[in-house]
């Protein structure tokens, strides 16, 4: 629906401000309908090459060139246990993967775990979901790999010094502005520099194993002596080490967010699923191999950047570039992140539990401008808040949670709707073991921290108040209703965005 057909873009408010239905304003009198092929909406520009771009480039962010000893410290510093763990959790979540690339081919839905929570568990637990995703969990999560950027971007500029705190938040703040826009301009650009950035991603890794796989050859193996002898692990380390890998392989269901803009989904969903995991897998334990051809597990501990201490010891000056390319990797989960969740955004305002602003397209760039820049805000407010590190705590569990239900949800499905058709079907036992896995990881977080996880229960709880406040509840006072009505209005002028043809029949 493009502005030269008409004078005035028309809305669909309906004054409740959190539900999708059209019955507002009507458009002018000698406004004819789109053909079809006009119609404005996001388009199939996801190939196989840009799906694998999003998963591998969104899970490979600064962990595994920073600091990947939460797991050595929770095998009590067993080199070989934590190439195990590092192992175990490459295929639990390829199981997970797999999991969702059968959710992702039968509910042919963008918005990832939302979606397939709505259709197995109901709107309660979906709004809850995006609620805590919105308000805290992306904006804090965008900010802390960001703030991973911009001190990285700027380690070449002060090699012998601190680096400025306030230096570093500037050139975050500069970096998540040029995602943003990024995202808001064009999904061909964000997409293309999603590959160019994955390439560097997988280049940064490459700098790490082949010198590491050298030193290997050369026989620089004395740290792999008494590999598997343990020093020091509580009972509860080893649960905890699987935690810390779980969350280092995180990402791999970012494509099921966009599976609208996927193209031929039904194959290349699993494909783009299954060549990221195995190359992702491989690239970590490997780079952990390579580390410790020229660290020991004591020395990888005291590390503040071990892909940094690495290159220091066998790259000489070519040491200087790996901080450059450990901002690239940043700036890449920043792209992905944002490209993927903007969509869970899109599809729950869509279906009216989100403002409807949010399900708008814009007309000429057919990006979800209000759905990628309604984390803009809540980002730069995160970035300059002291606290951010400790709400991820509060909320790590809550996406396992939602991870595991989604994938239960999976089996509940296989009972409740039988004759739906799975172009591509999972044995159940990959379900079932990872569901299981992320609940028990879910539990003993409760056990292990029960300050912090009780804290982010209770913000994820904050969800079902609003769920019945702001969806549930119809006779909102009418002053509500008109200011939701100009405010939607007003937003879609300056914005130049329309409703999609899906957000009109929700």
């Amino acid at each position: 629906m493009h502005r030269k057909q008409h004078d005035t873009l028309p809305t669909v408010s309906n004054g409740s401000g959190l539900k999708g239905e059209s019955n507002g304003v009507l458009p002018p009198a000698d406004f004819k309908e789109p053909d079809r092929k006009d119609t404005v909406a996001l388009k199939k520009k996801v190939t196989l090459l840009r799906g694998i771009s999003i998963i591998i480039g969104t899970i490979i962010g600064a962990g595994i060139f920073i600091s990947p000893k939460g797991i050595l410290q929770n095998t009590g510093g067993s080199v070989g246990m934590s190439l195990i763990v590092w192992t175990a959790c490459g295929i639990l979540s390829m199981l997970g993967a797999l999991s969702y690339a059968e959710l992702g081919t039968c509910i042919k839905k963008s918005g990832g775990h939302y979606t397939y929570i709505l259709e197995a568990f109901g709107p309660l637990l979906a709004f809850v979901r995006v609620w805590v995703e919105l308000l805290v969990i992306r904006p804090a999560a965008t900010a802390v790999i960001s703030l991973a950027f911009g001190r990285y971007m700027l380690e070449p500029f002060f090699v012998d010094c601190e680096i400025p705190e306030l230096s570093i938040k500037l050139v975050t703040a500069v970096g998540i502005t040029v995602v943003m826009v990024l995202n808001s301009m064009s999904v061909s650009w964000s997409a293309r520099i999603q590959i160019v950035l994955t390439f560097c991603k997988l280049i940064a890794i490459l700098i790490i194993i082949v010198p590491g796989l050298m030193q290997l050859f050369k026989g620089e193996t004395q740290h792999f002596t008494n590999t598997f002898v343990v020093k020091d692990v509580s009972i509860m380390g080893l649960p905890l080490a699987f935690y810390s890998g779980m969350y280092a392989y995180a990402g791999w269901f970012y494509l099921n967010f966009v599976t609208e803009e996927v193209d031929n989904p039904e194959k290349n969903i699993p494909l783009a699923i299954c060549i990221s995991m195995v190359i992702v897998t491989v690239g970590y334990v490997l780079t952990n191999v390579a580390y410790f051809t020229t660290i020991s597990a004591e020395e990888l501990l005291l590390s503040k950047a071990v892909a940094v201490t690495f290159a220091e010891r066998l790259l000489g000056n070519f040491s200087l570039a790996v901080p450059i390319f450990v901002a690239l990797s940043c700036f890449g989960s920043m792209n992905g992140g944002i490209f993927a969740v903007s969509r869970m955004f899109y599809v729950a305002s869509r279906e009216g539990h989100l403002p409807e602003i949010l399900s708008m397209i814009h007309v000429r760039k057919h990006t979800p401008l209000p759905a990628v820049i309604v984390l803009y805000p809540l980002t730069m407010v995160m970035l300059f808040s002291a606290d951010i590190y400790s709400l991820l705590n509060f909320l790590s569990f809550a996406r396992w949670l939602f991870i595991g239900l989604a994938v239960a949800g999976l089996i509940y499905l296989r009972y409740k709707r039988p004759d739906m058709p799975r172009p591509f079907k999972v044995p159940i036992f990959i379900p079932a073991l990872f569901s299981f896995t992320c609940l028990f990881m879910v539990s003993l977080s409760l056990y292990s921290d029960p300050v912090n996880t009780g804290i982010g229960f209770a913000i994820t709880l904050t969800g079902v108040p609003a769920y019945y406040l702001l969806i549930i509840w119809d006779n909102k006072p009418k002053w509500f209703r008109k200011f939701s009505n100009e405010a939607t209005r007003v937003l879609q002028i300056i914005l130049e965005v329309v409703p999609t043809e899906e957000g009109r029949t929700h």
